[in-house]
């Protein structure tokens, strides 16, 4: 019997564990989303399934989760941790999900972020009740990941007091605007500010935000506005999705969101910030809220998959294993052969490292806010965090959704057992909040030392040019429990004599790593200057290079998360579990990129083969815990509404079993 099979899991310890600091938000959302308004439907024509998801949006307003990202002067209840975890947990209908964080995490969350206490008292407690549906109107045909080239004009007129918005082509069209299409009836737009310079021409300040409404009370457009739906999606089609173009749209002054840009009566305008890059990253930083949140509602998604997936896995069963003197005849259930172990496990130890590296950046997120000073450089670590963690949860949720489509065979392709809605609402989610390759981009712009100060402030070619004339020196800054990390790494014993399981070994391995790729990524940058090339084209040429060092980042960032979530474990036995899921994550990202680790001569042919030796080891020896595992994130089984997860699977055996007795007492009775 393996080590791991004598172990003991404490589920209680586990589920406080893995629910945190908002546990009260997650039981808050467990007690109230149940029942047939939110039970999980599939089938629905696409304006059914609109009216429903904003019929439910409506019942979230009596629960109170819509106030807790708002401010206490307008009844909310400041708390913007909350308000991500309650995003997260509304995984029964992703629909739902997403038109919650389009109302209150965009809509809402830009008038708080970027308008001045004026706005918050006149919108925000419509928006709370949703008395006033809105939009987040920032995405355009022509420019999605480049908001700071968007074309939509708002010119000010200082004879009338007032903004004029405006389409001035089709590629300045705002797309895939969620409420358009059906609900919203203001938008937050972002254009590009125009202002009089007294002599006929006009001075560009770059992207603002101006509230601007789109349809009257009884629903019809507003003048100068005309709305399209974008139809029907793969997915998430409870959002209704939309396009507007803005003809002459005149807007009062006031409705200028403010706190970082003004322009008086006369035209003059005024920033807090006079660098106008500086300006634009600053105002989008402050919205950071939904890049997190989506990176959460990936995660549950990808819970919820799992765990569909792994209850499926451990009562269905496939071909016969040979009977035995002590053992009879029997079909296996296919979460006891290797390949399905290794289909399904390495993505649950992921996810859990994802889980406890999305509660840091949650917590991170929810100090900043309360904190009385901006501080600079913690406001773009975070941004650079975020930047990373949406895109790896967002691809990870979506290479292991279809895994667990595959591992339910047939019965993962129908509907009623809800992976095929879970893949199709949350493919989305690689591109929306910021295409995952940009991120990376982003993060990785962020990881160079030097860089810090200017980040965001600088193009492709701008940060080419910059790092040409810089002497580069990584710097790792760890994530959390820095003195925990620093103890274990220095306890790591020599690269060639470390246990495959050595946990400081670990670290120093993808702290390695990350330090290697980046400064070779500078190497290359410096080099732009050197030989004479075009600065642009060096980058370009590096984009494979730029994207390896964001992913080695993030690796660490998970994994010290990791570590400090067990280390958060008051049960012994269950910690000592919790270590070999995170060997397991830890192993399993080697064997992934054990090319890198062979090259560079960090690991032996020997030793990449014990690796994988060692997944296969962790495999076996977790199966056991791999329901317990997958059902202690506290999804409840009314959200999943699969029946395969639900005891259909075992329902059937039980008439087969049933059926094949009275076969046999028939067949003997004849004889």
């Amino acid at each position: 019997m393996s080590e791991q099979a004598l172990l003991k899991l404490d589920e209680a310890e586990l589920r406080g564990l893995l629910d945190g600091r908002w546990a009260n938000i997650r039981e808050r959302a467990r007690d109230v989303i149940q029942g047939e308004q939110f039970a999980p439907v599939h089938g629905l024509s696409m304006e059914d399934h609109r009216a429903r998801t904003l019929k439910q949006l409506m019942a979230l307003t009596e629960t109170g989760m819509p106030a807790y990202g708002f401010p206490e002067s307008v009844g909310g209840t400041d708390d913007i941790g909350a308000s991500v975890v309650a995003f997260e947990m509304l995984v029964a209908d992703m629909s739902l999900m997403v038109k919650m964080g389009v109302q209150f995490g965009l809509f809402g969350g830009a008038i708080k972020a970027l308008g001045t206490d004026e706005h918050h008292q006149k919108y925000l407690p419509d928006v709370m009740t949703v008395a006033l549906p809105g939009c987040f109107a920032m995405t355009e045909t022509g420019h999605g990941s480049d908001v700071q080239r968007l074309r939509t004009t708002a010119t000010y007129d200082a004879e009338s007091g007032e903004f004029v918005v405006h389409t001035p082509d089709e590629s300045a069209r705002k797309d895939y605007i969620g409420n358009a299409a059906r609900d919203g009836r203001m938008a937050v737009v972002f254009a590009q500010l125009r202002t009089p310079d007294g002599e006929g021409g006009l001075i560009e300040h770059g992207v603002h935000a101006l509230m601007v409404p789109i349809r009257s009370k009884k629903g019809k457009p507003m003048p100068g506005v005309t709305i399209e739906d974008c139809g029907p999606k793969a997915g998430l089609n409870g959002v209704d999705n939309g396009r507007l173009w803005f003809d002459g749209v005149r807007v009062p002054r006031t409705s200028l969101l403010n706190r970082y840009g003004d322009v008086a009566a006369d035209g003059t305008y005024s920033s807090p910030i006079e660098n106008q890059n500086r300006r634009f990253f600053t105002m989008l930083g402050t919205l950071i809220r939904g890049r997190i949140s989506v990176a959460g509602g990936a995660g549950t998604a990808t819970k919820a998959s799992l765990a569909i997936a792994i209850r499926y896995a451990d009562t269905r069963r496939q071909f016969t294993r040979p009977a035995t003197d002590s053992r009879p005849e029997q079909e296996v259930r296919i979460l006891d052969y290797l390949a399905h172990q290794r289909k399904l496990l390495p993505a649950l130890a992921r996810t859990y490292g994802l889980h406890f590296a999305q509660e840091e950046l949650v917590t991170r997120l929810h100090e900043l806010s309360k904190a009385e000073e901006r501080d600079e450089h913690a406001q773009r670590e975070l941004e650079s965090r975020a930047a990373g963690l949406k895109a790896v949860a967002t691809w990870h949720a979506t290479e292991t959704i279809q895994t667990c489509r595959e591992a339910c065979g047939g019965s993962g392709y129908l509907a009623e057992n809800r992976i095929p809605q879970l893949k199709a609402d949350s493919d989305i989610f690689t591109t929306f909040e910021g295409d995952n390759t940009v991120l990376l981009q982003q993060l990785t712009k962020g990881l160079l030392t030097n860089f810090k100060d200017s980040f965001g402030d600088l193009d492709q070619l701008g940060l080419a040019r910059f790092m040409a004339g810089k002497v580069f020196e990584t710097v790792i800054e760890r994530t959390a429990a820095i003195p925990l990390i620093d103890r274990l790494i220095a306890a790591a014993p020599g690269r060639d004599e470390a246990s495959l399981y050595n946990r400081g070994w670990h670290l120093e391995l993808f702290e390695d790593r990350e330090k290697h790729i980046t400064e070779g990524l500078a190497g290359r940058l410096r080099r732009a200057k050197k030989d004479g090339s075009d600065a642009f084209e060096v980058f370009n040429r590096a984009q494979d290079h730029v994207l390896a060092a964001g992913r080695a980042h993030m690796d660490r960032v998970v994994l010290e998360a990791f570590v400090a979530g067990i280390d958060r474990c008051g049960d012994k036995s269950t910690a000592k579990l919790l270590n070999r899921l995170c060997d397991l994550y830890v192993l399993s990202v080697i064997e992934e990129d054990r090319a890198w680790f062979l090259e560079h001569e960090r690991l032996s042919t020997a030793r990449t083969k014990a690796v994988s030796a060692a997944v296969n080891d962790l495999c076996r020896g977790l199966r056991p815990y791999a329901v317990q595992l997958a059902d202690a994130f506290g999804l409840r089984d009314e959200w999943l509404g699969a029946p395969i997860a639900l005891g259909a699977e075992e329902r059937r055996q039980e008439v087969q079993q049933a059926d094949e007795r009275a076969e046999r007492q028939a067949q003997g009775q004849k004889a």
